[in-house]
């Protein structure tokens, strides 16, 4: 069973994630032979300020 994590900027709308989600787990099953009923995503929703690459908050 594939899980897929995933963290996203919280600005996603529900029609975004839902899209997301399909083409990710269309992939995940042409590429792993999966059944669609397998994968599991789990989508993250992060605000700016919790996401700091090269130590300085996305938000600043």
């Amino acid at each position: 069973m594939p899980t897929i994590n995933v963290q996203l900027f919280a600005d996603r709308t529900l029609e975004q994630k839902r899209a997301f989600i399909k083409a990710v787990t269309e992939a995940t099953c042409l590429t792993l032979g999966s059944s669609p009923e397998s994968v599991e995503i789990i989508i993250q929703d992060m605000k700016g300020e919790d996401w700091a690459p090269g130590s300085k908050p996305w938000s600043d």
